[in-house]
């Protein structure tokens, strides 16, 4: 039983420095800044964010306006967005960043005298990253699920150019 206990403190004494190291290294991500805020131009029309959570991972949101029909005929509505979404850098060779990406989220859009819908997104895009100024342009397109209030398939796309802070 003195070995074990022996070999537990040896293991633990090594492992308690070693996560204290990782855990003070700050976290590094694909823009220097990982908070963005910007315009997007599509469907819809509004406010985007971004935040990066690592090098190859953000949650991207979107607040705007759908310009399109709905399935229903009706017109114009309130939308927003939210995806958790995946960068690959090594996609596209270049001495630039432009990394696709993809992912996954939800949907809920709303108008004046029409049904709420809710509806899970996938996200595909691409992004232009420069080393500077600290932007990010982005062209995406967003097969969406509409669950409620009834099923079916929409088409969102947009494109967009955010500033990180």
């Amino acid at each position: 039983m003195r070995i074990i206990n022996r070999i537990r403190m040896k293991y633990f004494n090594l492992a308690v420095p070693a996560v204290y190291l990782f855990a003070s290294i700050p976290a590094s991500h694909a823009q220097q800044r990982p908070f963005g805020l910007g315009l997007m131009i599509g469907e819809p029309a509004g406010i985007s964010a971004k935040m990066w959570t690592s090098d190859t991972n953000a949650f991207d949101f979107g607040l705007g306006w759908s310009i399109l029909n709905y399935r229903d005929g009706s017109k114009n509505g309130f939308h927003f967005h939210a995806d958790y979404i995946i960068h690959s850098f090594k996609t596209i060779g270049s001495t630039g960043q432009f990394p696709l990406y993809y992912g996954i989220g939800g949907r809920f859009n709303s108008s004046v005298g029409r049904v709420s819908s809710f509806a899970v997104r996938g996200v595909i895009g691409i992004a232009w990253i420069p080393a500077k100024p600290p932007i990010d342009i982005f062209l995406e397109a967003a097969p969406s699920l509409e669950l409620t209030p009834a099923p079916g398939f929409v088409l969102e796309a947009a494109v967009g150019l955010r500033y990180f802070f």
